[in-house]
This record gives C-alpha cells, sequence and structure tokens, in this order.
C-alpha cells in the first residue's frame, strides 16, 4: 500500500507524488490537521476554511479513484513523524509520497517525517510541484541563487526554450481499498468560519479553478498588461488563492498561458507575456525563500538593513488595519482586504510601501496582518512582496523607491471607482477630490484627516536609510 501525504497540492491532475504513488499500487490518501502550527504561521481563517472547502471537493474525486482521504492530526508539525508513521503501521504502507513545500519549519518537518520512517524501512518519496524548476538548478554562473529578478528570468526563460515542464497525466482508478474515508469538518479549532459573502467570493474545486483560468487565458489575458493595475476592473485572473492551496498547479497555469499565446513567452501578445512573467515572479520568490532561508525566519534579505529603526506607533497601525488613514487609496485596499480576503497586487504594494516608507512601521507587521487575512496568503510571494516594498528586499532599485499613493491612487483609479465601492462616505466627492479630501470636501464627510503628512513621511524614511550606522551597512 503506497501513501500519498496531500499539503498545498489539494488536486488529483497534474499531482505529481499521486501520479508517482498510484503507479507503484494501491494508495491512500492523508492530510494533516494541524491547527495550532497553522496559526503560528498566522494563516487566514478564510484560507483554512478555503483549505477544508476544497479538501471536501477533493475526497470525493479521489473516491472516484478508489482512493479514500484519511485525515489525521499532528497539531505542530513536530508531531507528523509519530502521526505519520502511526498511520504508516495501521495500514501496513510500503513507501510516502508528497510534493515539496519551500520554508525553514517545512523542510525541517519532511526531514523529521522522513528520519522517522527510514528507521522502519519506508521510503518517503519527495517530489518538485509547487515550483517549475527545482530551486539550486537556477543559478548564477558562480553557482550561487540569483537576487535579481531579471537576471533569474533570463536564465527561466532559457530553461523554456529547451523544454517545457510537463504535466502529470491524472492517475487511473484504482481497485477498491475498503478503506472508509474521514469526513472533512467545516471548521477546526482556532479558526473562525468566514461569512458566506467572502465564501461565495471563493467556491472550491478543481473544476472551478480552471473555470477561472480558462475563461482568463481565453481573452482577458490580452489586455492584461494594461488592466491588472486598474483596480476597479476586473482585469486580473483571480486565481491565486487556487494557485496557493494547489487546486491549480503553476504548470497548468503555464501551459494554459502558452496555449493562449501560441506557445510563446517572450513574444506574441503582450498580455500573455506579462502574465507569465507573473508566473516566473513567484517562481523567483520560491528560489529565494530556498537560497536565502533566513527570509522566512522574520529576518531581511538585505541584511544590512536589519538595523533600520522602525517605528512603534501602534495607533497609527491599527489605523492602517482598519482602513482609516485618511489616505483614499490606502484604506479603500484595506477594506477589501478584510471584507473579502484578497486585494488588488497594485494595491499590495502600495499599502505596502505606504506602511513601510511613509510611516516607518516595520514591514514584518504588515506581512503579519496580510497573512492573518488573505486566502492566497503564500510564505514566499507574500514575504518576497512586503520585503520589496520595504526596500529590505530583492528589489533592485535603492530605497529611494517610495511610492505616492495619492499619484497612485490619480494614475489607476481615475474616475474614484474602486475608492467610492469601498469608502462610500466619499460618495458625494468629484473625481478631483476623491483622492486627497481636503478643505469642505473633507468637513463634509465622515472620512478621517491623513494620519501621516506624505511629503515629511517619505523625508523620514529616505533618512533612516540614508543614515543607519556605518556598520550596520
Amino acid at each position: 500500500m503506497q501513501l500519498i501525504w496531500l499539503r498545498s497540492d489539494l488536486r488529483v491532475h497534474d499531482n505529481p507524488a499521486l501520479a508517482a504513488a498510484c503507479e507503484q499500487g494501491p494508495t491512500l490518501a492523508v492530510f494533516l490537521l494541524s491547527p495550532k502550527q497553522w496559526l503560528e504561521h498566522d494563516d487566514s481563517p478564510n484560507k483554512v476554511d478555503f483549505w477544508l472547502r476544497n479538501l471536501k471537493e477533493l475526497s470525493a474525486s479521489l473516491k472516484s479513484l478508489h482512493i479514500p482521504l484519511l485525515l489525521r492530526e499532528a497539531d505542530t508539525w513536530d508531531k507528523a513523524p509519530k502521526v505519520i508513521s502511526a498511520l504508516c503501521a495501521e495500514h501496513k504502507i510500503e513507501a510516502v509520497h508528497c510534493n515539496d513545500e519551500f520554508g525553514v519549519n517545512e523542510n525541517r518537518r519532511d526531514e523529521a517525517v522522513g528520519a522517522a520512517l527510514a528507521k522502519v524501512d519506508i521510503p518517503l518519496h519527495r517530489y518538485l510541484d509547487q515550483a517549475l524548476f527545482k530551486p539550486g538548478s537556477v543559478l548564477t554562473k558562480g553557482g550561487t541563487y540569483f537576487q535579481v529578478f531579471s537576471q533569474f528570468r533570463k536564465v527561466c526563460y532559457e530553461r523554456l526554450h529547451q523544454s517545457v515542464p510537463a504535466l502529470v497525466k491524472k492517475p487511473h482508478a484504482q481497485k477498491p481499498v475498503h478503506i472508509a474515508a474521514d469526513t472533512v469538518p467545516d471548521q477546526v479549532k482556532g479558526f473562525a468560519v468566514p461569512d458566506k459573502a467572502l465564501i461565495k467570493l471563493w467556491p472550491a474545486g478543481e473544476e472551478e479553478a480552471h473555470k477561472r483560468l480558462d475563461t482568463f487565458t481565453d481573452q482577458p489575458i490580452e489586455d492584461y498588461k494594461v488592466e491588472r493595475d486598474l483596480p476597479a476592473h476586473p482585469g486580473t485572473s483571480q486565481i491565486s488563492a487556487y494557485l496557493t492551496s494547489g487546486v491549480v498547479s503553476p504548470r497548468q497555469c503555464l501551459h494554459a498561458a502558452l496555449n493562449s499565446n501560441r506557445g510563446e513567452f517572450e513574444s506574441g501578445n503582450v498580455g500573455a507575456v506579462t502574465w507569465i512573467g507573473e508566473l516566473i515572479w513567484r517562481e523567483f520568490y520560491r528560489h529565494i525563500m530556498v537560497g536565502y532561508p533566513r527570509v522566512s525566519m522574520h529576518r531581511p534579505f538585505r541584511e544590512e538593513y536589519a538595523a533600520l529603526p522602525w517605528r512603534k506607533a501602534p495607533s497609527e497601525l491599527q489605523a492602517w488595519k482598519e482602513g482609516r488613514t485618511g489616505i483614499p487609496i490606502v484604506d479603500a485596499a484595506m477594506r477589501q482586504l478584510v471584507s473579502t480576503g484578497w486585494m488588488h497586487n497594485r494595491l499590495r504594494m502600495v499599502t505596502a510601501m505606504f506602511l513601510s516608507k511613509n510611516l516607518l512601521i516595520d514591514w514584518r507587521e504588515g506581512e503579519r496582518f496580510f497573512m492573518q487575512h488573505l486566502i492566497d496568503g503564500d510564505l514566499c510571494s507574500n514575504n518576497g512582496g512586503w520585503q520589496w516594498s520595504a526596500s529590505t528586499g530583492t528589489d533592485s532599485v535603492p530605497y529611494f523607491r517610495i511610492f505616492n499613493p495619492v499619484s497612485q491612487s490619480q494614475r489607476f483609479d481615475e474616475q474614484g471607482v474602486f475608492l467610492k465601492q469601498w469608502l462610500p462616505e466619499l460618495e458625494g466627492l468629484d473625481r478631483k477630490q476623491v483622492h486627497a479630501p481636503s478643505g469642505d470636501a473633507l468637513k463634509q464627510s465622515d472620512y478621517p484627516r491623513p494620519i501621516v503628512d506624505l511629503k515629511e513621511g517619505r523625508a523620514r524614511a529616505l533618512a533612516a536609510f540614508k543614515n543607519l550606522p556605518r556598520k550596520a551597512k
């Protein structure tokens, strides 16, 4: 009997570990419920609920293959070796198969499980799944991990010219194994069930994931380069939650984009090329996580900025979290996040840079808050995005890149449609006033005054970076 240990790979199509297990013989599937570990990792209730709903869909798909889905509890990952070993003994498992996850804790968990299984002569087979290329295989000429995205992308394109990562076929149905599947719960301890409106925004299952992917690559992808920056427009794929939970794979996304662009990834439709570039950005942050593991341990990628004098400003941090900073584009974005479990990518950069630069509040506060609310919260991408915005990460532009949120709002939401959607108190303002209400326009609404002067905040951030102690540099 084989065992497939499911994690962030909740699908039956293009699942390397599942396919490999089924090739070896009759297979069982297991998913570990680890609520305490999830809390420690700041996984959001939205994300955990999404996992559970997708597990229900996956259990039905596995049932059609006669593969029972079993659930076991390992409250923290240090209990995983004992739980997996006991399951293997119970069902006379010959080998365990799993798809790799990235991050220090994830790797330590898998190494500990592998060591425990080795003591009883059960191999743990690990497969590449959440990246297009194995971390450590895309390196500089000096044999080190890339630190600059454009250089990393160039090598990835060279690899894609040689061959595109293949899709793995869905396994055939096996003979029934006469083991009952476990019932997936509606909720786990420590995580509230999101409201019905939010759940409705994110239906579960592979069918929904591919419906969204097919719809996007059928036509909207052609305008992606422009539309992706306009928060009032439905110009993005809306599959990030499915990609993070492994309901759809990065290979499936790449193939769908290539099919829409006649197999091209550097030429042809600029929208498709741009979206493929975003897949490579996602790839880049996974390789960064493996090559520079300190970033998953609350440390800056650029270690010279470890001594930055971040401000302790709890009232300003709370205003940012609640969407009442007095900067409309920031507040609208934060309200979108809390209400939907998702935020437009352009606005993730705007809100992150506002917190870390204009307010000079530690980026780790924002990284944590995002993870606690995002349905697509991804350790690698969230950390990479926050550190890029805070200039402690891989951005090739020095620390003086500081977005002006009002300018960003005027440029990407010119008519104020997105602002008024999330800030109804500004409904009566015209398209010029709505981006930065002041004077009578501000008095006529319940909207708060700005908690920071943007020019002063920018100057304070530049000084903080510039005046770091010499040894810190």
